[in-house]
């Protein structure tokens, strides 16, 4: 997994949304966490921030697929 940095567009899951589809969202803090691991909070388009392991997030320049 590619590793994420401050200023990434990312796409949050629904997990952690509560939304139907994967939200995309911008990287404003990545935190490395002794209890948690890799932590990060995005900001979304409507100024929402949500946070929790890197699991719960895809870098979204990984996610395009060149055929």
């Amino acid at each position: 997994m590619n590793a994420m940095k401050i200023g990434d567009s990312v796409l949050i899951s629904p997990d952690l949304t509560g939304f139907t589809q994967w939200t995309d969202g911008k990287v404003i803090e990545v935190e490395n966490n002794p209890y948690n691991g890799v932590v990060i909070a995005a900001e979304t388009n409507d100024r929402n921030v949500f946070f929790w392991q890197r699991d719960l997030f895809r870098n979204k320049q990984a996610e395009v697929c060149l055929l």
